[in-house]
């Protein structure tokens, strides 16, 4: 096991592999979230002490929640190839919005995908590597293209207002829901 203070270039070629990631946040009290998350090119490393990925409207909007209360994040990242691998990246958090400054910088790392509602700016405190050795090889058959086609024929103005009534997390912590939705482009 090893611990850095930044991510090395080796972490970084490790990274780029990675078809799924797994992010796991907690507040005070209520539950901890863990939450797969995968699509290409929606986990990014912006430089040695920070990372960002793009969120997707899905079943719920915890991680938004947990880090406006806490700010504390940890991605994992398993290698399911070889060498076994896994990695953690410990850091702090922010949801950034469509409506909010920084937006555009941010998003300009992105191809933004249809239900784009935020992206999760993280600055990275810590990062562990450890063996991964009880890891399973395993293989990307293909992704699932059902949440990308979903948002593609939704209409924003009903994403809109579905959103604009879910204020609390399941735990009953606020989150801001977006108000500009990002519709297929």
């Amino acid at each position: 096991m090893e611990f850095t203070d930044h991510l090395t270039p080796d972490h970084e070629a490790m990274i780029a592999r990675q078809a799924v990631f797994f992010v796991a946040t907690a507040a005070d009290e209520g539950r901890i979230n863990l939450s797969p998350k995968g699509l290409a090119d929606t986990f990014k490393v912006l430089g040695p002490n920070r990372v960002a990925y793009l969120d997707l409207g899905g079943s719920g909007n915890e991680t938004h929640a947990h880090l406006a209360a806490d700010g504390r994040i940890t991605i994992m990242m398993c290698n399911f190839e070889q060498p076994a691998l896994i990695l953690r990246i410990y850091g702090r958090g922010t949801p950034v919005l469509p409506q909010d400054g920084g937006w555009a910088e941010l998003a300009g790392h992105f191809t933004l995908l249809p239900g784009t509602r935020q992206i999760f700016d993280i600055a990275v405190e810590s990062v562990q590597t450890s063996c991964g050795w009880g890891v399973p090889v395993m293989s990307l058959d293909k992704e699932r293209e059902t949440l990308v086609k979903y948002h593609a024929q939704s209409d924003p103005a009903k994403w809109e207002a579905k959103m604009a009534g879910r204020t609390r997390s399941i735990d009953g912590l606020p989150t801001r829901a977006t108000d500009r939705y990002i519709a297929g482009e």
